[in-house]
């Protein structure tokens, strides 16, 4: 049966430098970095949406209360002093000297507060604090003061999550935006300004330093410690062409590569003046996920026979090649490097081909088009979706596999229309293992109330993660952690497809770089 294939969506690449950029780097191009972004940034508001570019803009504009350093302690940010009552019940922040939004105005608690009362609502690890949040208030313009109904072992880390949904402090008129809304008016009090009026939707994002910011006096660690800006100007220029990026960074013209092409990395690292670097010490995970509303999918029949019938090495090695670190996990909260890929401890299905045709026709397949979501300017996770259209058709399934650029995706993957009516079936993506190590963490992974896109549903899950969460017994967790990985396998909650290690590449007269699951931009200069 042939693969349907449509494109919505896909843009020409544009030209790499506007006359704007020219004549920036005409004055000194070692003040100006240009990167090519992983994908065109639309949506602005890092609380509403868990995308990493939006994470990574997140962390240009504004900025944290606490953060993860190289080691993932949370160490303060915003914070200058702070400590909790004997009980660990009541817990008090007092903000430091010199913070400023980036209108000018000062940074205040009640803006923390309600900052922290927004991200509350969207993000996992900020559900779970707030379940046990008696009060939150700000009792002077410097203070915050959180009481707790019990004392729980996670309310640092909690404030400074370092991915998706990171809780970035916004001013209270911003913070105070209903949660399911998405704010348009990105002021921060971040290391950089968001230039609205030089942004080109399709085209550039454009971020200037913003003089105010104090950084910490702290060395750089991570998201933690001094972000002290090094450049004036930071372009963001999407080249959804993936030659055309790397022509730009072997000519000069670009100087970084936050996602260069997996099948282009043995070409950039022979160029003369480019360094091909991993960036995040953990690396990734690659996921299929399922649309639980939608037929066919809505039968636990149908996914698991789709689940039995992928192979993690074919989905590895079209990711990320042959040469670069992978390895095969069928573990929702990922697995370290001692461990096995865990499929039969986990109960995985292993079915062949005609098992799996078996499996989805009994299932109630009446063969209707099944949409597959492709981002063809996201040369990571491209590959993925063309496997994933591969592995349908193995079991009978009519693809309709429907080409759009990344952001596209992101809009459309809310969708919970029929996919004929601007809905969708599967889609792969990938999250950081660092941001799916547990419960808390893994908004991939929420389900009924919680359900990220793909709304899966076991009341199993959310029970098991209460007692996860407020279990102090660290062998009673791990025991806890393994029943909701069998429980997440048996429902399918997602389809892990293997970890790799990802890199970026940039011009080697480039320093300063740091470690780290996102792309950071402080600290980096050009020689």
């Amino acid at each position: 049966m042939p693969i349907r294939r449509r494109h919505l969506g896909l843009i020409a690449a544009p030209a790499l430098l506007s006359v704007e950029s020219r004549r920036a780097m005409a004055q000194d191009p070692r003040r100006v970095i240009r990167s090519v972004p992983i994908g065109d940034l639309r949506a602005l508001d890092p609380i509403w949406t868990t995308t990493y570019l939006t994470r990574n803009h997140g962390y240009l504009v504004w900025d944290t209360l606490f953060a993860m350093d190289a080691q993932n302690r949370p160490q303060p940010q915003m914070v200058g002093e702070y400590g909790n009552s004997g009980d660990g019940k009541e817990w008090t922040f007092r903000l430091r000297d010199g913070l400023l939004w980036h209108d000018g105005t000062p940074v205040t608690a009640a803006d923390c507060v309600a900052s922290i009362r927004r991200w509350g609502v969207r993000d996992g690890m900020g559900r779970a604090l707030m379940r046990v949040t008696e009060s939150l208030e700000a009792p002077d313009a410097r203070t915050i003061r959180l009481r707790l109904t019990r004392p729980v072992g996670f309310v640092l880390e909690a404030l400074g999550k370092i991915d998706s949904n990171v809780p970035f402090m916004m001013p209270e008129r911003l913070a105070r935006t209903d949660p399911n809304t998405a704010i348009t008016d990105p002021v921060g009090s971040g290391p950089f300004r968001f230039r609205r009026d030089q942004w080109v939707p399709g085209a550039r994002v454009v971020y200037e330093r913003f003089a105010e910011y104090v950084p910490r006096a702290e060395p750089p660690s991570q998201a933690a410690g001094g972000k002290v800006v090094k450049v004036d100007r930071i372009e963001s220029l999407y080249t959804p062409d993936a030659a055309t990026a790397a022509n730009g960074l072997a000519a000069g013209e670009i100087d970084l590569l936050e996602s260069p092409a997996p099948d282009l990395v043995p070409r950039l690292t022979r160029m003369r003046n480019v360094t091909v670097v991993s960036n995040d010490p953990l690396g990734y995970v690659l996921f299929l996920a399922m649309n639980h509303l939608q037929p066919p999918f809505d039968n636990l029949e149908a996914r698991r026979a789709l689940m039995g019938v992928i192979r993690q090495p074919d989905f590895m090695v079209a990711t990320v090649g042959q040469d670069q670190p992978w390895r095969e996990c069928g573990a929702p909260f990922g697995c370290a490097p001692s461990e096995t890929p865990q499929f039969d401890t986990l109960g995985w299905p292993r079915l062949t081909d005609q098992q799996g045709r078996d499996a989805f026709r009994a299932a109630g397949y009446d063969g209707r088009p099944i949409v597959v979501m492709d981002p063809a300017d996201n040369a990571v996770l491209h590959p993925g979706a063309l496997l994933a259209a591969e592995a349908l058709q193995r079991i009978g399934a009519n693809v309709d596999l429907i080409a759009m650029d990344w952001s596209g995706l992101v809009q459309r993957r809310s969708s919970r229309n029929p996919p004929n009516q601007g809905g969708w079936n599967v889609f792969v993506t990938n999250a950081t293992i660092t941001g799916v190590q547990n419960p808390l963490l893994n908004v991939f992974v929420g389900n009924c109330e919680s359900g990220w896109f793909g709304w899966p549903c076991d009341a199993r899950v959310p029970q098991l993660n209460d007692s996860w969460t407020y279990e102090t017994d660290p062998a009673r967790r791990q025991e806890i952690l393994k029943e909701l990985e069998r429980v997440h396998i048996a429902n399918a909650t997602n389809i892990p497809l293997g970890q790799y290690r990802s890199v970026v590449a940039h011009r080697s007269n480039m320093r300063g770089l740091l470690p780290g699951p996102a792309l950071f931009y402080w600290n980096l200069e050009k020689l």
